[in-house]
């Protein structure tokens, strides 16, 4: 079943959040309307499964791993109406690009990301994604601290919050990571 146009949407924030069981989501309700689909992730993210999608509760949805975004054209199926791709913030800029390629060709693509990372920063190209998307959807966590809505992600490193100057990207879940509001998330400087 073919799209009349195509279209950009962007389902962001931070971690545990929601994003890729929504991703999931949305990639099941294509696949029940019949629309051919396919999903691609950086191949860095090898937490879960290296070729699937997984949510941190488990939710899972068959995946190809990608180096880089040019990747995505190589692979796309000529009758795939919806594309999916998680963790797009470890992406390179070309994503931009090829998801606006692929939306004026009439697909659906979904995108799910960290809008920013450790530090509070607008995280690699999600921000031009999320500016060009005709849909975004910013979701929050828990504050592991407070218990309030969370929209950052908090680094942990032997316990404490990672330094601003440290590594922005690290891959990991629960063991070195948390989500916190903005009153309860630290990056020093020193």
């Amino acid at each position: 079943m073919k799209h009349h146009s195509g279209s950009i949407e962007v389902i962001c924030g931070s971690m545990f959040c929601g994003k890729t069981e929504e991703l999931i989501r949305r990639l099941r309700r294509a696949q029940i309307a019949r629309q051919k689909v396919q999903v691609f992730k950086p191949a860095i993210d090898r937490r879960y499964d290296e070729l699937r999608v997984t949510s941190h509760a488990g939710m899972a949805f068959d995946a190809i791993p990608i180096e880089k975004a040019a990747d995505i054209l190589s692979h796309l199926e000529t009758d795939t109406t919806v594309v999916g791709i998680d963790e797009a913030q470890f992406i390179d800029a070309q994503i931009v690009d090829i998801v606006e390629t692929l939306a004026n060709r009439g697909v659906r693509v979904i995108l799910a990301g960290l809008d920013m990372d450790f530090r509070g920063e607008p995280f690699g190209s999600m921000p031009v994604l999320m500016a060009r998307a005709e849909r975004v959807d910013k979701l929050q966590a828990i504050c592991m601290v407070c218990g309030e809505p969370a929209s950052r992600t908090q680094r942990l490193v032997n316990g404490k919050p990672a330094r601003y100057d440290d590594p922005v990207v690290i891959v990991g879940a629960a063991e070195l990571y948390e989500a916190r509001c903005r009153s309860h998330h630290q990056v020093p400087r020193e």
